[in-house]
């Protein structure tokens, strides 16, 4: 994760670019981890399939959808992860909900997540004051547990979190669950300016973000950029080479 750090200081803004792991075949998720590397993204975030999926909005819910159907678990995309023999060049993100994980034994996770090449975790609904849940753990293991701070985060959490944050912290764009968006909140870029500025990591935008006007907007207040709805619908629908555009609005050097 320090790759994260090392932008940052540069000035360049990172892409970490999210999938459903399982979404269309198990198999299929070592080509597109391949593909969106060659396509120069920072990081990638697999996304474990779960039953109720709170965040997650209609693209991502169906994609998890289509993955349990095909019986992916926990423990399968690990032990596909793990039995990578190709160069993975960017970090890998596990985006999961923390049923799976108490399931799974939190400890054997955060075990067997590592033996997988994971350098971090995102438990969207495992609340900030419960943490130690899965980040004991995590750091037995050298990962990071991503926080996630809204716009609804009151300023008294917003510093407790911060005070604690690794990796990166996960800054929401939007009230309300994941989806491509056309349009953002006022709101949006005097918070994600308020979070940069007193956050001791990288700060990432996610949530509704699709469009090169939505990195055009919030560029000079964040530190990068999460796409999930929009990877996730690409590849669904064989139109991946479509988001090359977005990787690159994020990516490339700004214009002098």
């Amino acid at each position: 994760m320090n790759r994260l750090s090392v932008l940052k200081e540069n000035g360049e803004k990172a892409f970490v670019a999210y999938i459903m792991a399982g979404d269309g075949g198990l198999d299929r998720l070592k080509e597109q981890v391949q593909y969106l590397q060659e396509a120069g993204v920072t990081a990638i975030e697999v996304g474990i399939p779960f039953s109720d999926p709170v965040a997650d909005g209609p693209t991502i819910e169906a994609a998890g959808d289509r993955a349990l159907k095909e019986g992916v678990t926990l423990e399968k995309v690990l032990n596909e992860m793990a039995g990578w023999t190709f160069e993975v060049k960017v970090p890998l993100l596990i985006m999961t909900y923390l049923n799976p994980v108490i399931k799974f034994g939190v400890e054997r996770f955060a075990k067997q997540a590592k033996s997988a090449g994971v350098s971090a975790v995102i438990i969207p609904d495992l609340p900030y004051e419960h943490r130690q849940l899965a980040e004991t753990y995590l750091k037995k293991e050298d990962m990071a547990l991503v926080q996630l701070v809204t716009l609804t985060t009151t300023e008294k959490r917003l510093d407790a979190i911060l005070q604690e944050a690794e990796g990166f912290v996960y800054a929401v764009t939007v009230t309300g669950i994941t989806g491509a968006r056309d349009e953002m909140s006022n709101d949006v870029r005097t918070f994600m300016r308020r979070v940069r500025e007193k956050s001791p990591v990288p700060v990432y935008a996610g949530f509704g973000i699709s469009k090169t006007h939505h990195v055009d907007l919030l560029r000079d207040d964040v530190d990068g950029f999460i796409v999930g709805s929009a990877i996730v619908q690409a590849f669904y629908e064989d139109k991946i080479e479509d988001i090359k555009p977005l990787i690159e609005a994020v990516t490339a050097p700004n214009p002098v």
